[in-house]
């Protein structure tokens, strides 16, 4: 019987982490070999290849370096450190770069499941709150389902995870390993993504509302030097380069504050507050973002020392990115730890109070339902064919090679290129050799006076989310003098300015056009809503697939054939 005792902790440990790790893994694969998500696309994968032909020097702070520098170590055990051999194998077929990539961030959000489990019991001396906190982080949605990208937002819960470990020690014994444990866990985290960093008033107050009696200044000293340390190991040119560092911090804070550009079009929420609420009963749950708010006010009535460990950086991250202008549910992720932990100890908190063997277990399963069925689904989507690869094949049988084709910027370059071509590069254009269809390039507006740009001019560049600003009816006679007489739309796109038409007033009566047999007749459509209705655009539902009316991934997609002119 000890025996079982013994290894029931690390048995349950164990199968938290075998069970958030299947549902991050499950349709990981999704929409290779392409990669629709644009900042997977342009980010860590890309810069991990390229550091094999620049070096170590990421050139590039916007986003921190740690998850680059482990999928660029991952990239050299598969491929080698020769650049041809691994340039040529990527540019041959990027599936099994992103595939790996994704596998890497599926294993570190699911490790952060465990950690957050040993955290919580740690801090509250309850392995039942630690085992609640744990499962509600494994099925949660947003961390589930970011765990399927190669993204830094759930490879940074991880080392967050193992902070909090170190935060739980400093309260209950202060000692200084804790410290150092505390501090090594943020510097990494900071060091994979910024606001990370949040948690280290999450140290302090630890150190100074903690009842054991010791030296609490020597303690923060001992986890600010490793938390320093472990940054500038997992992010050494922020010291090496220290102007590029400080320069791509400045955008990155100025473009999440909306202060460049300002916000995002589609963006109907005026509220950051009232949206980040919002994201939290879907992301989280509803059920688990109650009881997170319930255990935090149990913990400042009851225990107002662990209140004060546990709160402050869930709600100054909330108060800061609630008062930007442009908002992203993401963006909270590396809070979700710390609401699992509060949850937990509001169930078994409520629980005790009444018939602990019977209301435990019961309250658990009731707050796991709603994240874990919307996870389950997410996946269940995720592993089927993506409608941009469903509308990619119908092109291939009804539009020839070499023709052109205006697209919007729903999917990256290369998904109009044949497979085993050049995936970057390609000329605006793209009269290359390389390319399936001649595609208009979308992410730019090469539209002047009336008139298509070939050629000579240079084309003004455009922020992918400003595109449909850009639109207007007369544009499409532009296109068909052009002698582009397919136009691909989908609902990413399209949807943003339905979603704002103050921003984009032309761009509805661009769509109103195409809808006019006279202009233009629809030949396709696929829709990733089967029969069970539609989804209204957000950058959320549209891209997340949370909303059960998803039959598989991507957006509705339309392929109209223009008519008149040289497309008569």
């Amino acid at each position: 019987m000890s025996a079982v005792r013994r290894y029931a902790w690390p048995g349950a440990l164990a199968g938290l982490f075998v069970v958030a790790l299947i549902l991050r893994l499950v349709g990981h694969k999704t929409g290779l070999p392409y990669v629709y998500n644009a900042d997977e696309n342009a980010h860590f994968v890309p810069r991990a290849i390229g550091m094999f032909g620049h070096g170590w020097n990421p050139d590039y702070f916007i986003n921190p370096p740690a998850f680059t520098y482990v999928l660029h170590v991952l990239f050299a055990l598969k491929w080698g450190t020769d650049p041809a051999e691994v340039g040529g194998a990527f540019a041959a077929d990027p599936t099994d770069a992103f595939a790996l990539a994704r596998a890497a961030s599926a294993f570190l959000g699911a490790v952060a499941v465990p950690l957050t489990a040993i955290a919580a019991a740690r801090l509250f001396e309850d392995k039942r709150i630690g085992l609640i906190a744990g499962a509600l982080l494994a099925v949660a949605f947003l961390p589930v389902h970011y765990s399927h990208f190669a993204l830094n937002d759930a490879p940074t819960m991880a080392p967050l995870a193992l902070a909090l470990i170190g935060v739980a020690g400093i309260y209950r014994t202060g000692r200084t390993r804790e410290y150092v444990l505390a501090g090594a866990g943020l510097g990494l985290a900071i060091a994979t993504k910024y606001q990370a960093g949040i948690v280290v008033v999450t140290i302090v107050a630890a150190a100074f509302a903690t009842p054991v009696v010791h030296n609490r200044l020597k303690g923060l000293a001992f986890a600010f030097a490793p938390m320093l340390l472990a940054f500038l190991i997992a992010n050494p040119y922020a010291l090496l380069d220290r102007h590029q560092f400080v320069e791509d911090l400045r955008k990155q804070t100025s473009t999440a504050a909306g202060s460049e550009g300002g916000g995002k079009l589609g963006l109907a929420n005026s509220s950051g507050f009232v949206y980040y609420l919002k994201t939290f009963t879907w992301g989280f749950g509803w059920v688990p973002t109650l009881l997170a708010l319930g255990g935090m006010g149990a913990l400042i009535a009851r225990h107002r020392r662990l209140a004060l460990v546990l709160a402050p950086a869930p709600i100054l991250l909330f108060l800061y990115f609630g008062n930007n202008s442009r908002f992203f549910a993401r963006w909270m992720l590396p809070m979700y730890p710390i609401l699992a932990m509060l949850a937990a100890y509001a169930i078994v908190t409520v629980a005790t109070r009444f018939k602990p063997r019977v209301l435990i277990p019961a309250l658990a399963a009731l707050a796991l339902l709603q994240p874990l069925v919307f996870s389950v689904h997410n996946d269940v989507v995720l592993a089927r064919e993506d409608t941009r690869m469903v509308a990619r094949q119908w092109m291939q049988q009804h539009i020839e090679i070499g023709t052109k084709i205006v697209m919007e910027p729903i999917a990256p370059d290369q998904w109009a290129q044949d497979a085993g071509r050049p995936l970057f590069g390609e000329p605006p254009f793209g009269t290359g050799s390389g390319n399936r269809w001649n595609k208009f390039a979308t992410s730019r507006s090469c539209f002047f006076d009336g008139k298509l740009r070939e050629g000579g001019g240079e084309c003004p560049v455009v922020k992918l989310e400003d595109y449909e600003r850009t639109l207007r009816p007369e544009i499409i006679r532009s296109y068909v003098d052009g002698e582009f007489c397919w136009l691909v739309s989908g609902s990413t796109q399209s949807g943003r300015a339905f979603a704002d038409p103050e921003e984009a007033p032309w761009a509805l009566d661009y769509y109103k056009a195409l809808r006019d047999p006279k202009i233009a007749t629809e030949v396709f459509h696929v829709s990733p809503y089967g029969d069970r209705g539609k989804v209204p655009f957000s950058f959320d539902y549209s891209f997340n697939y949370y909303p059960l009316a998803y039959d598989r991934p991507g957006p509705e997609i339309t392929i109209y054939r223009l008519h008149g002119g040289k497309c008569a």
